[in-house]
């Protein structure tokens, strides 16, 4: 059944029907039914490709459940004006994960943990909200914080695991603020390959703007006024981490 389910939660995480997800990959729907429902609990090698690539998963994932080759990650920046555009957009981002059974985790400010406790009501209690300043100490800590949830998610049998994290800027000098910036890229490598969506909230009331240009740069993707859009301006992590 582990194949057909993961099959299933990377499907609905694209929005995706069966009858689509067959055309895409040249597969009958029968046989997508017969996967996801686990009649068909061994595919082919050259089905579980088909399947792969049009969900732009891994087959190691589809099989296995755990990160190895294929880069699966989502890295968004989510850049906010409001308390209610940052309640809106996070709570509906965890409780999109808790309708598909995904464990979710938001490390922000004590205020933003109390705007999402707030939005998401008694759902709340279904996701791990963590104050940001005892996990984001330094970006070392931070890395290490991430991968013990992570790992310990996956040991428990995810398919998929969503996360806010919510560096916290203010306060910081230019030369604290840069490790951090060049952490947003690393994340870029060190979890290119985990089933993860992480979403990483920018304040314009109370950021500069260098900073929130630097989101540009080291995200894939940008979620601003409601709208998911590709960063024009995303640059490679490997030459950015490295630049003095």
């Amino acid at each position: 059944m582990g194949i057909g389910r993961r099959v299933r939660a990377a499907r609905a995480r694209l929005g995706w029907t069966r009858e689509e997800l067959a055309i895409r990959s040249g597969m009958s729907w029968s046989a997508i039914a017969q996967i996801e429902s686990g009649r068909r609990a061994s595919p082919r090698p050259t089905t579980l490709s088909a399947i792969a690539g049009a969900l732009g998963v891994s087959i190691d994932y589809l099989v296995d459940g755990a990160p190895v080759s294929a880069p699966m990650l989502e890295h968004r920046a989510l850049i906010y004006g409001s308390d209610d555009d940052f309640a809106l957009t996070t709570s509906r981002f965890l409780r999109e994960g808790i309708e598909r059974s995904e464990p979710g985790l938001a490390v922000t400010t004590l205020r933003n943990v109390a705007l999402i406790r707030e939005r998401l009501g008694a759902d709340a209690d279904r996701v791990t909200l963590e104050n940001g300043r005892r996990w984001l100490r330094t970006p070392e800590t931070a890395v290490n914080a991430f991968m013990e949830f992570i790992a310990a998610r996956l040991a428990e049998g995810a398919d998929w695991i969503r996360i806010i994290g919510e560096p916290l800027w203010p306060g910081r000098s230019e030369a604290e603020v840069k490790p951090w910036i060049r952490f947003e890229s690393l994340i870029n490598l060190a979890f290119a390959s985990a089933p993860i969506s992480f979403l990483c909230p920018y304040d314009e009331r109370t950021l500069a703007s260098a900073v929130i240009e630097q989101a540009r740069h080291t995200h894939p993707q940008v979620v601003a006024g409601g709208a998911t859009t590709k960063s024009s301006s995303y640059r490679d992590p490997i030459g950015f981490a490295t630049e003095p």
